[in-house]
C-alpha cells in the first residue's frame, strides 16, 4: 500500500486526471477494509482484562475518534460498567461511525441507559425489519463505501462479554442498537 500511495502521489503531481482520484479512493477504501480486518483477526473471543468504565466517558472518547461531520450527540448515560475498555471503544466507534456513515452528516445519535445495559440510536432512516438480522454478518452494507465488517465487530464484542444485541427502530425513526445483560456497577457519574 505504501508503494502504491507514493506512486499515487507522484502521478498526481504530475497530471491532473479523475482516474487518479478514483485510485486514491480505492486506496482509502482498501486501507479500511485492513484495518476492519485487522481488527477481526486480533480479536479473541474474550473480553479479558475487564475493568470499571463510565460509560459517559467511553462514549465521548468514542465520539471524538469518529469522523462526525456535523452530527451531533446526546449522551443520556451514567452508568458505570464491568468491560475491556478497548473492546467496548471499538463497539460504540462503530455504532457512531454506521450512524453518521447511513444517517447522514447532520445525523443525531444517542447513547442512553437501559435498566441492564444501554443503547446507541440515531434519528437516520432506521434498518428494515426484514435486514437486522443480516445487519451482523460479515462483509452485509448497504453503503458503498461500506467494508461490511462494522456492525460484525460490534456483534464480536458483544458476544466476547457475554452481552446481547437487538435492533430495533429509534424513537425517532432511526435504527437503536440495545445492549443488554450487562454487568452495571453503578450510576453515580454525572451526565453530559
Amino acid at each position: 500500500m505504501n508503494i502504491a500511495e507514493g506512486r499515487l502521489d507522484l502521478a498526481q503531481q504530475e497530471c491532473d486526471s479523475p482516474h487518479l482520484d478514483a485510485v486514491a479512493h480505492a486506496h482509502d477504501r482498501m486501507h479500511a477494509l485492513i484495518e476492519d480486518l485487522l481488527t477481526v483477526a486480533r480479536a479473541d473471543d474474550t473480553a479479558a482484562d475487564t475493568a470499571p468504565i463510565s460509560l459517559a466517558d467511553a462514549a465521548k472518547e468514542s465520539w471524538d475518534s469518529v469522523e462526525t461531520a456535523d452530527a451531533s450527540r446526546v449522551t443520556d448515560i451514567d452508568q458505570t460498567i464491568e468491560a475491556n475498555a478497548s473492546r467496548l471503544k471499538q463497539l460504540l466507534e462503530n455504532l457512531i461511525r454506521n450512524a453518521v456513515e447511513h444517517g447522514g452528516n447532520d445525523v443525531t445519535v444517542t447513547i442512553g441507559e437501559l435498566p441492564d445495559g444501554f443503547y446507541v440510536e440515531d434519528d437516520g432512516p432506521g434498518i428494515p425489519a426484514a435486514d437486522r438480522n443480516e445487519v451482523f454478518e460479515p462483509r452485509y452494507s448497504t453503503n458503498e463505501a461500506g467494508t461490511g465488517f462494522g456492525l460484525s465487530i460490534v456483534k464480536q464484542v458483544v458476544e466476547a462479554h457475554d452481552w446481547a444485541i437487538h435492533v430495533t427502530d429509534g424513537l425517532d425513526g432511526g435504527a437503536r442498537f440495545e445492549i443488554t445483560n450487562v454487568d452495571i456497577l453503578d450510576t453515580d457519574h454525572p451526565r453530559s
